[in-house]
């Protein structure tokens, strides 16, 4: 345990108490990943596609990014409490399925804002499908209404659907993405934010999603056997039956 007055092992034990929890959110969200069927460290590569595009608009306070990266780490944790039946339909939603599916955002914002320490992430989890044009959900905020961290988030949630596989389609190439987020620049998306995605090279982005991909510690799969995890040596198990 940390000595009270020594300020360095205090420090030191605080940011190893920092870096468990922000672990844990990993974790978290890694397993819901798995669940709602989205690609292997989406939400990991999200997370990081986020802070570099927030570099890009100058944002330097350390304490907003460690909210913004803990928002998009947990952009979808309402969808726990969406039916797997929904997440997991191979074709369209109807329309009940629709209304069900839209409440995730809501859900997401309600979960975190009674964990203080989540409270500023929340917003990401609440706005990240809204429009700058005010055709998204779900409270149609318009512009600046919606908090920058989740006009960031829209950018980068995007980036990663275009250029990874889905179950319809092969992952389109980083230069597709790059032109379909241009082209979406102030009816989606924030044009500011377009503007400084623009700035980053495109081989900067497809740098974060090699390295996302090659260092992920994170939840890949549900079996039989249990929870597993892609290490440097290889596949383990976290959580046997």
């Amino acid at each position: 345990m940390a000595d009270e007055d020594d300020p360095a092992q205090l420090h030191k034990a605080l940011e190893a108490l920092e870096a468990g929890y922000d672990q844990t959110l990993c974790a978290l969200s890694a397993a819901l990943d798995v669940r709602a069927q989205e690609t292997p460290g989406h939400s990991e590569r999200v997370a990081a596609y986020t802070l570099e595009l927030a570099a890009a608009m100058g944002i330097t306070d350390a304490p907003l990014l460690t909210q913004i990266r803990r928002g998009a780490v947990l952009h979808d944790v309402g969808k726990i409490a969406i039916p797997e039946s929904i997440l997991r339909k191979p074709g369209p939603l109807n329309a009940e399925e629709w209304r069900l599916m839209r409440r995730h955002p809501e859900i997401g914002y309600h979960i975190l804002q009674g964990i203080p320490m989540l409270q500023e992430a929340a917003q990401i989890p609440l706005c990240h499908h809204e429009r700058w044009d005010g055709s998204g959900y779900p409270r149609g905020l318009r512009g600046a209404e919606i908090p920058l961290p989740a006009r960031l988030f829209a950018i980068a949630d995007w980036l990663d659907a275009i250029t990874s596989d889905r179950a319809y389609r092969q992952a389109e190439t980083f230069e597709k993405a790059r032109a379909v987020i241009a082209e979406a620049s102030g009816s989606q998306f924030d044009p500011e934010a377009v503007s400084a995605f623009l700035s980053v090279p495109l081989g900067r982005w497809q740098e974060i999603r090699r390295h996302t991909q090659s260092t992920s510690t994170l939840l890949e799969a549900f079996t039989g056997g249990g929870f597993r995890r892609r290490t440097p040596r290889g596949v383990e198990m976290l959580f046997p039956d």
